[in-house]
């Protein structure tokens, strides 16, 4: 039988009893919600969330690195049922995480885990990626922004680049068509401020396809004008 924790092991991810306990009630939020009162996740067995959302989010621990390590400023952006910041917010519990959804239903929800979890220093807002972008309350203002599942490489690029500080990077959880996306988006990228730092393939136990962690350096202030006004992003992505 599948044992997510064995195979967070395996990824050199070894979680207290207290953080064990922290993802049971997470999971437990997550089928009760979904069963009652909104579709956060088409994955409903017990099994694959741990598998296909709490496994997978922390395979982010690949390119950020140790939990010991000087406090980060992390923003996930369109994070829906919380992935993958929440399972980063509880085996990083020192950084200060801002998890971003636009829609509300889902962030209400998000709140109710955060403080059922006890976890500080985590904030949730209700808003779009191309809103908050353009606010200097989120602007330029993280270390890492992150993102799974939300957009193609040239649209993702002008939701998280611009919430970057000059020296941050950008991580995104992509499939198996990483490699076209990118080879799609340099410039993209490079207009936001950003430039390619690497890609590193994840494969989870029991998945045929492979998990791709793109990761983004922050090299240059992204212009003023980007984000741009929201839904252009998607209907025009730049390059």
């Amino acid at each position: 039988m599948f044992n997510w924790i064995e195979e967070a092991k395996k990824l050199n991810i070894d979680l207290s009893a207290e953080q064990i306990e922290q993802f049971d009630r997470y999971e437990a939020l997550i089928l009760e919600w979904n069963h009652h009162k909104i579709n956060l996740t088409a994955v409903t067995d017990p099994i694959e969330i741990r598998r296909r959302h709490f496994l997978d989010s922390l395979t982010c621990m690949a390119v950020l690195g140790s939990p010991e390590q000087p406090m980060k400023r992390l923003i996930d952006v369109g994070t829906g049922g919380g992935f993958p910041g929440l399972p980063l917010k509880i085996v990083y519990p020192s950084w200060p995480i801002t998890l971003v959804d636009s829609v509300t239903k889902k962030t209400n929800f998000l709140q109710l885990v955060v403080d059922e979890l006890g976890l500080s220093d985590v904030t949730v807002v209700s808003d779009r990626a191309e809103t908050i972008g353009q606010k200097k309350s989120y602007r330029e203002r993280f270390d890492w922004a992150v993102a799974r599942s939300v957009a193609e490489m040239r649209i993702l690029a002008e939701y998280l680049l611009p919430l970057v500080r000059v020296g941050g990077r950008v991580l995104a959880q992509k499939g198996e068509n990483a490699p076209q996306e990118i080879e799609g988006a340099y410039k993209a990228i490079s207009l936001l401020g950003g430039e390619m730092k690497n890609v590193r393939e994840v494969q989870l136990a029991g998945h045929v396809y492979k998990h791709h962690l793109v990761v983004l350096d922050k090299v240059a202030t992204t212009p003023a004008k980007y984000p741009r006004q929201p839904g252009k992003p998607r209907k025009r992505p730049l390059g």
